[in-house]
């Protein structure tokens, strides 16, 4: 295949695979860190990858009860279950299975994220993605779009992906005027099918396996890791035996120091102080 001006493509290499690790946050909810750990503290521009998913209601009716932000973008991306989201500029909305919703803090926002519901499978997953320092302090914007707003296309025989943002077959994701064009795929292979995906050179990249097993980039990655792709060339993914669901993430690297403090992602350590002082005195 060829891309550009018919300089051919080489499907990218994985650099290695990231395990999950159990953590919590919220008030308590159980879930699965993979960006923003030990083994990978950030992934320019992503900040932060979880997944959380139980049956069980004591791991997660607790949600995420009001808190800022500032500085960055937090992404929930739902499969089972429902949550509704409040924050202190007007916004409220529910998002149920196959559902996004995409928030831009800027320079800040308060907002809580709590279940719909009291039993059952809650399951989804939650993206921080960083914003330039141009955009740290911009006014906040909400996005949020149902799953019948999401297009599904079918690349390849056995192969199904839904599109939140970015391109892919023919179809536009509805989230938008992201900075740093983001690619967010759901991919479903049927055992043995394979996709392949075009992804922006220069960008960074990573595929994430929440069911069965893909052989990516040289590697065979399993339910719960993740492949680093390097940042040259098309993603390649190939469904082992039983299938596969991934999702597939891609955005350009910012490139800017990052002051990082629970809630604020500044550039500086003043930065970080005065967003503090912000929202203690009520500015956020």
């Amino acid at each position: 295949p060829a891309r550009g001006r018919g300089r051919p493509v080489s499907p990218r290499a994985v650099r290695r695979l990231v395990e999950g690790l159990p953590t919590s946050d919220g008030a308590g909810v159980k879930l699965r860190r993979v960006i923003g750990q030990p083994l990978l503290d950030a992934l320019d521009p992503f900040l932060l990858f979880d997944e959380f998913g139980s049956d069980d209601p004591k791991a997660y009716i607790a949600g995420f009860p009001p808190h800022p932000h500032r500085g960055f973008e937090t992404v929930t991306y739902m499969l089972a279950g429902s949550m509704r989201h409040r924050d202190n500029r007007g916004h409220e909305g529910v998002i149920g299975p196959g559902a996004v919703q995409w928030m831009t803090a800027g320079r800040g926002i308060v907002h809580s994220e709590m279940p719909e519901q009291d039993r059952g499978l809650m399951r989804g997953f939650q993206l921080w993605v960083n914003l330039p320092a141009k955009d740290k302090m911009a006014p906040p914007r909400y996005q949020e779009f149902a799953s019948g707003l999401i297009a599904e296309v079918r690349p390849a025989p056995g192969v199904a992906a839904r599109v939140v943002a970015g391109e892919f077959a023919g179809a536009g994701g509805p989230v938008t005027e992201i900075a740093v064009r983001p690619l967010y795929l759901d991919l479903a292979l049927e055992a043995g099918a394979g996709a392949t995906v075009p992804v922006e050179d220069g960008h960074n990249a990573f595929a994430y396996v929440y069911e069965g097993a893909v052989e990516t980039g040289g590697r065979f990655a399993e339910k719960g890791q993740l492949a680093l792709y390097d940042r040259v060339g098309e993603v390649t993914a190939k469904a082992g035996p039983a299938g596969a669901r991934l999702v597939l993430i891609a955005g350009r690297p910012i490139g800017e120091p990052v002051a990082r403090h629970g809630p604020f992602v500044m550039n500086t350590r003043a930065e970080l102080i005065q967003a503090f002082q912000d929202y203690e005195s009520g500015r956020i």
